[in-house]
């Protein structure tokens, strides 16, 4: 059986989408509810690496705390970092995670190529 995770905001209708996806296949899911369980500044590098993204590509530009503490700013990747962790809904979302890929499903419907 196949097993993911999910970094999951249930309050997020494009990650509440995707978990249901989640739940029609044969997979064991893990789901990490990192707006309640802050995840660790090393397992936030870790999944960054793991998606090829930069800090930067990660965020969520339309949260007014974007607009209020980055926006038209140059910060280090590093000062990013700590800023998704103090702030946790400017991580964007849903984050799946297998043993050979990580991606945000954004579509949901990303979720299905899963299942091959």
């Amino acid at each position: 059986m196949k097993k993911v995770i999910i970094y999951h905001n249930n309050r997020c209708s494009k990650s509440r989408q995707a978990l249901s996806l989640l739940n029609e296949g044969n997979i064991d899911i893990e789901v990490v509810q990192y707006i309640n369980d802050p995840i660790s500044k090393e397992s936030l590098k870790l999944l960054l690496k793991k998606l090829g993204y930069t800090a930067d590509q990660l965020l969520r530009k339309n949260e007014q705390v974007y607009k209020d503490l980055v926006k038209g700013k140059s910060l280090t990747q590093d000062a990013l970092i700590d800023l998704m962790l103090m702030n946790p809904k400017l991580i964007e979302r849903p984050i799946v995670v297998s043993e050979n890929e990580a991606f945000v499903a954004r579509p949901p419907e990303l979720v299905k190529g899963l299942f091959k």
